[in-house]
């Protein structure tokens, strides 16, 4: 078994690992997946890898927050730790405004 580049750490963070692998955050079919790269966060545009070897061949690992070895089910709120030590909060209920993705305002990095 190969390791994750990504840990889960409580009921709603992730912490990026693996600076050669980008996280694709998938959270349910309704909401838009971000791209988390070792620079910081964006909402992804481009097409969404069919499956994990898919991904893994543009070097993404997709993260599909809702299953069961993550979270278990869709988040409103999310926070992300990238690898240049800052966290990100990623806040599902304002989906298409500037506040969708944003600096966490207590990160202590």
């Amino acid at each position: 078994m190969t390791e994750k580049p990504y840990l889960v750490s409580g009921r709603n963070t992730l912490i990026h690992k693996m600076r050669k692998v980008d996280l694709l955050i998938m959270n349910g079919d309704e909401y838009p997946p971000v791209l988390v790269t070792h620079r910081g966060l964006k909402e992804y545009t481009g097409s969404v890898p069919e499956n994990r070897r898919d991904a893994k061949a543009l070097d993404m690992e997709l993260v599909d927050i809702t299953s069961g070895d993550i979270f278990g089910d869709e988040k409103t709120l999310v926070f992300i730790q990238t690898l240049n030590g800052k966290e990100y909060k990623i806040d599902y209920s304002k989906v298409g405004t500037q506040l969708f993705i944003r600096m966490h305002q207590g990160s202590a990095f």
